[in-house]
């Protein structure tokens, strides 16, 4: 099974836009509990204000997520996800949808090839638009999945739409974008990693002819695009999810945050969760680009049908 071929019209900046968000949405649902075990994790050992004592361990991903089967049901696995799709089609139609557009637009006129210079600025590009853009979406996500470990009684919010009013009306507009700037640093980093990875490893199995541009193809190249986002993100990415699931005083900014996790964890806690942050970047990566090339092909093939 190789998938749809490419069209003989390539895909307007449109359907990219439309085909990444939906594409980020199947990625989101297929790989979900994997991003809450790696919240879980990363914040697991955290002190909190008021110190709180958590009497729930998680130890692994399948331990992490065998726990939270256990004790609050598998329900808890999808915990924020609402929040988690509403991301995806802002958030990916931004960073990825139009990677391929900003990138033509940074490329000079008359270049045959696009250097690794634009290629990064472009990623990076998309990446904070779409930080600025979902920011608020994400703080939900993991405020929802990061509460789950605790009674119902402790829990701050009892639907998405009421996580929304409450960190608008008990910490201003600016709680919503909580954590933007740690965000913003991480997704230009996952995007240079990701995105950029994608496209270099895809152009140069075609450009060798090692395989062709069908699904084994973009299968290959998503899983080298999920590893090398995980191994450069994975310190910002502790950092911002522990910020974002801070409350009111816990930290004075990003960088306080980063300080006491340095004090209390050492350098090995910047990458905690590693390993559910790569089996669900990598698992991610390879579901999100592989419908993302389908999905984008069978939309040009729909319109091009008298």
């Amino acid at each position: 099974m190789v998938g749809l071929k490419p069209p003989e019209v390539p895909p307007t900046a449109a359907m990219k836009f439309v085909s990444a968000g939906m594409a980020g949405c199947v990625a989101d649902l297929c790989t979900f509990p994997l991003d809450t075990a790696k919240v879980r994790l990363q914040i697991q050992g955290e002190v909190r204000i008021p110190r709180t004592v958590s009497s729930v361990e998680y130890r692994g991903v399948l331990g992490t997520l065998s726990t939270m089967v256990r004790t609050e049901g598998a329900r808890s696995l999808y915990s924020g996800l609402a929040a988690g799709l509403q991301r995806q089609m802002s958030f990916a139609s931004i960073r990825i949808g139009l990677y391929d557009s900003v990138k033509q637009l940074y490329t000079p006129k008359g270049a045959e090839n696009t250097g690794m210079a634009t290629r990064l600025l472009a990623g990076c590009t998309t990446g904070a638009v779409a930080v600025a853009c979902a920011q608020p979406t994400d703080v939900v996500k993991v405020r929802f999945q990061a509460s789950g470990a605790l009674s119902d009684s402790a829990r701050r919010y009892s639907g998405t739409v009421d996580a929304y009013r409450t960190i608008a009306r008990e910490e201003g507009i600016r709680g919503l974008w909580r954590g933007t700037l740690p965000n913003i640093a991480r997704n230009a980093i996952i995007n240079c990693g990701e995105l950029v990875t994608y496209d270099l490893l895809k152009d140069a199995l075609l450009r060798t002819r090692l395989m062709t541009d069908n699904v084994p193809c973009h299968f290959v190249a998503a899983f080298g695009a999920g590893f090398c986002a995980t191994v450069v993100a994975s310190p910002v990415d502790v950092v911002k999810t522990r910020y974002m699931n801070a409350g009111p005083g816990q930290y004075r900014n990003a960088l306080s945050c980063l300080l006491a996790l340095l004090m209390q964890d050492g350098l090995a806690g910047l990458y905690k969760g590693f390993v559910p942050s790569f089996l669900r970047l990598g698992s991610w990566n390879v579901v999100m680009f592989v419908s993302y090339e389908q999905l984008q092909r069978a939309m040009a093939l729909a319109l091009a049908r008298p």
